[in-house]
C-alpha cells in the first residue's frame, strides 16, 4: 500500500493486519523499534505515515520539501517565521542528538533552554517538530508506556545516512502509487499524496510507460499495464469481510469515496475533526462500522450495518475479530446491529 497513515499508531497495525496473514502487534513493534525495517514519520498529505525503511529516501526527498515549505500561513499564525524555523530544527538536530528519544514536552523545554521558546499550550512545538521531521533530521521513535510518542535523530536511528532525491523519484511515486490503488485517477493521486497539480501530472508522464488508462464507471482512470491481463483472468471471488480501522488507507487513497462507502455511511464514518472511523467492509464496499472497547485482556467489538447481513457476512465477521484478538493478544466478542443509521443516536 506504499504506506499507512498513522497518527493513531495502533490504527495502522490494525491496518497491516487485515493486509497480512499471522501477524501480531508484537512483531510491528519489533519491526519498528528493533528492526527498524518501518519507519514512522510526516509524508503524504504531510500527515504521519508508516512506511518500509527502505522507500525512505524516495518518500521523503520527494515530498518533503513540499511540506517543509508549506502551511506558512498556519505558522504565521504560530509565530513560526523562517528565522525561528531555521534556528529550531537546528536546535533539535543538536538536542536529539544528545539525549534523544525525547517526548514533545522534552524537547520544548530544552528548546527553551537555548532561547528557542515556543508556547506548549499551542501547536507550535508540533509544527516545528513536523518541519525537523520534513527536513530529514528526525522521525519517530518508541512510545512510552503511556502511548506519549518520543522522537529520535532519524541517521542514527537508521544507522544510515538519508540518499539525495532521485530524479526518477516523481515517476517511480506515480508508478508506485496505480500499483497500490489502481485503477485510479490523477486527481486521486493529487489527494493521496498531497503534491501539486502539476507536479503529480508530470510525475504521472514519468510513469506513463508502464501505466494503461481504463474506464471505470464512465471515467479514464490508470492502472499497471501487467495488471490488466491479471484481472481479465481473475474469476469474481467470493466477498472479502474486513474489519478496517481508523484512517485505513483503503478510504484515504482517493479523492471521493463514492465507490467504496455509500453516502448515508459516510456521515457515520467522517463525523467531523477529521476523524474517520474505523469501516466494515465486504467486497471492498463499506457496510457499517465498529470500535473495539478493552478491558485488561478481554474485549468486545461493537458494530452497527447500513444493511443487512447475511449468514456469509457474519462468518466473516466472526472471523475477523478472532483475528483481530488474535493479533492483539485479547479474548474478544463482539455485538452486531443492522438498520439506518439516521434512526439511531
Amino acid at each position: 500500500m506504499f504506506g499507512l497513515q498513522a497518527q493513531v499508531l495502533a490504527a495502522a497495525a490494525l491496518g497491516m493486519r487485515a493486509r497480512s496473514t499471522g501477524l501480531r502487534s508484537t512483531d510491528v513493534a519489533q519491526a519498528l523499534n528493533t528492526d527498524r525495517s518501518i519507519v514512522r514519520t510526516w509524508l503524504m498529505r504531510g500527515t504521519l505515515h508508516l512506511i518500509a525503511t527502505e522507500d525512505l529516501d524516495l518518500l521523503l526527498g520527494l515530498l518533503g520539501p513540499v511540506f517543509a515549505a508549506g502551511n506558512r500561513a498556519r505558522h504565521h499564525q504560530l509565530g513560526l517565521d523562517s528565522d525561528l524555523k531555521r534556528r529550531g530544527v537546528l536546535a533539535i538536530r543538536h538536542i536529539l542528538a544528545e539525549a534523544g528519544p525525547l517526548t514533545r514536552h522534552q524537547i520544548v523545554d530544552r528548546l527553551q533552554r537555548r532561547g528557542i521558546g515556543l508556547d506548549p499550550k499551542t501547536q507550535a512545538p508540533i509544527h516545528m517538530i513536523q518541519v525537523a521531521a520534513l527536513e530529514g533530521v528526525l522521525c519517530l521513535g518508541p512510545e512510552r508506556e503511556n502511548g506519549e510518542p518520543t522522537y529520535v535523530p532519524i541517521e542514527d536511528w537508521l544507522t544510515r545516512p538519508l540518499s539525495s532525491s532521485s530524479p526518477a523519484a516523481p515517476g517511480e511515486l506515480a508508478r508506485r502509487y496505480f500499483a497500490a490503488y489502481g485503477p485510479a485517477t490523477p486527481d486521486d493521486l493529487v489527494a493521496w499524496s498531497g503534491l501539486p497539480v502539476a507536479q503529480a501530472r508530470s510525475a504521472i508522464s514519468m510513469a506513463m510507460p508502464a501505466l494503461s488508462e481504463v474506464e471505470i464507471d464512465g471515467r479514464a482512470a490508470l492502472i499497471l499495464k501487467d495488471r490488466i491481463t491479471t484481472l481479465r483472468e481473475l474469476k469474481p471471488p467470493a466477498p472479502t469481510v474486513r474489519l478496517l480501522p481508523a484512517f485505513d488507507t483503503y478510504l484515504l487513497g482517493y479523492r471521493s469515496r463514492e465507490l467504496a462507502v455509500p453516502p448515508a455511511l459516510e456521515r457515520r464514518l467522517q463525523r467531523g475533526g477529521g476523524w474517520r472511523h474505523p469501516a466494515v467492509v465486504v467486497g471492498g464496499r463499506a457496510i457499517g462500522a465498529w470500535a473495539l472497547r478493552k478491558t485488561g485482556t478481554q474485549g468486545e467489538i461493537l458494530m452497527e450495518s447500513l444493511e443487512p447481513v447475511t449468514g456469509a457476512i457474519r462468518e466473516g465477521i466472526a472471523a475477523e475479530v478472532a483475528d483481530i484478538g488474535r493479533f492483539l493478544g485479547l479474548d474478544l466478542s463482539y455485538r452486531l446491529r443492522s438498520g439506518p443509521f439516521e434512526s439511531r443516536t
